[in-house]
């Protein structure tokens, strides 16, 4: 039961109005708060952009994960500052752990107390991931409040909760802001049982995706197939373009080397060890062709909380040709010494491991999740099967075991469709082009 003096407690959260109306709506909660609690947006200044000159600009990114770091998102951001960079662009990125550890864990332990204090007496109960998120939420916006916006011609968020802090902060500066969605959002979490049809994490977290879609100048996707999610959310279809992940392996991106004399066939897995990967499945599959592998060399890389349980699915297989590597740095010498990549993912939306096969000459066989058949032709640049399904899985990699001619087919397709439309010079282009409209 709500306390009926909640409205006499100090602390009034007033960055994200848009959460505490959803969370009033999902509790019963009529009262307002009173205006003059709520932040005076007045005492920002507000600043008026010069035209950019020779249409070089400068490009903040923003991230409420940590950078750099390990990851594909981390590697997106990379690619992308790095291509803008040779292409004029001045662009600094933002995370969190730019900051002060000691005055981010000091924001966010104060911000975790006030709001425990407040979600009780508001609404008689305080969910735990709703209080995490919404304090690192808070204490990012008090860490940005240093930042100068103005100094920015574009801010690109790269998730949905700095699309939420950001356009907290530039309500009278009024930058273009772009949101490039990385993951499905509350939707994959819900579809996944990972959070409750109808619980007040759903409200939540899609007032947050909501939000994040409302903000947007434009939306940049990664693959088709976030549309229909994202008009859902509210997005236009004119306020959206795909632009693929493009990638740069330097002097890797070339042909293969000539395969060793060696009779050997390599095939080979690049992913972390995660349930929605799909690894068991590979691994079942597998076990239904095992008199077909007496020549063949099964590489697993990367590393993550399913390692023990996967290598005791191995053992209890009997599959002696199964080799777990780790996490590795050298990718693409792995790649010029595999003949197969196989990516058995039960849930992905354009996994940057596939675009490194494709570049790398490789004969793919992955599943038909998020935008995989947007750059995977399946019987041209590749095999599609459906996830979750070892005995297609043993079929497609049974008929690339016997025919290398077939190998090699799909894998000349693959790698010129990713010469042609997955480089970072292609996807920067497309990103600089989409910047200078808005500007």
């Amino acid at each position: 039961m709500m306390d009926e003096n909640h409205n006499a407690y100090h602390f009034i959260p007033n960055l994200f109005p848009h959460l505490n109306t959803a969370m009033d709506q999902f509790y019963g909660v009529n009262q307002t708060f009173d205006e003059g609690q709520l932040i005076e947006w007045e005492q920002i200044q507000q600043i008026h952009l010069e035209p950019i000159e020779n249409k070089k600009m400068k490009i903040l990114i923003t991230t409420f994960w940590d950078y750099p770091f390990i990851g594909g998102l981390q590697n997106y951001i990379t690619s992308l500052k790095d291509g803008l960079e040779n292409l004029g662009h001045s662009v600094n990125v933002i995370a969190p752990n730019h900051f002060p550890a000691d005055e981010m864990e000091t924001l966010r332990d104060n911000y975790s107390e006030e709001f425990t204090q407040f979600f009780n007496k508001r609404y008689g109960s305080c969910n735990p991931k709703i209080l995490h998120n919404i304090s690192k939420m808070y204490s990012f916006y008090m860490m940005l409040k240093n930042i100068d916006l103005a100094e920015y011609d574009i801010i690109h968020a790269q998730d949905r909760y700095t699309a939420n802090v950001i356009s907290a902060l530039n309500q009278y500066n009024q930058i273009p802001l772009l949101f490039t969605p990385h993951g499905f959002m509350t939707q994959n979490r819900l579809k996944f049982n990972l959070m409750e049809k109808g619980s007040v994490e759903e409200i939540y977290f899609s007032a947050i995706d909501s939000q994040a879609v409302k903000n947007a100048n434009h939306l940049i996707i990664l693959c088709d197939v976030f549309r229909p999610i994202l008009k859902n959310l509210g997005a236009e279809e004119d306020k959206m373009t795909t632009v693929y992940t493009g990638i740069d392996f330097g002097e890797w991106n070339i042909q293969k080397e000539a395969k060793k004399s060696e009779s050997k066939t390599v095939i080979t897995c690049v992913s972390r060890l995660r349930p929605r990967k799909g690894h068991k499945y590979l691994f079942k599959a597998l076990a239904l062709i095992k008199d077909k592998l007496k020549n063949v060399e099964v590489r697993i890389v990367g590393d993550g909380e399913m390692k023990k349980t996967l290598k005791k699915q191995v053992s209890e297989l009997k599959l002696k040709n199964v080799t777990f590597l780790g996490s590795r740095d050298d990718i693409p010498k792995l790649l010029s010494e595999s003949d197969i990549f196989v990516h058995p993912t039960t849930s992905d939306t354009l996994p940057i491991s596939i675009i490194e096969a494709m570049f790398m000459n490789q004969a793919i066989l992955t599943t038909n999740c998020g935008g995989i058949p947007e750059i995977i032709n399946d019987n041209f640049s590749g095999f599609i099967v459906e996830p979750a399904n070892p005995k297609q899985l043993a079929e497609k990699l049974s008929l690339l075991l016997r025919k290398k001619s077939l190998r090699n087919e799909l894998a000349g397709n693959a790698q010129a469709f990713a010469q042609q439309h997955l480089t970072v010079s292609s996807m920067t282009k497309k990103i600089e082009e989409i910047y200078l409209s808005l500007v």
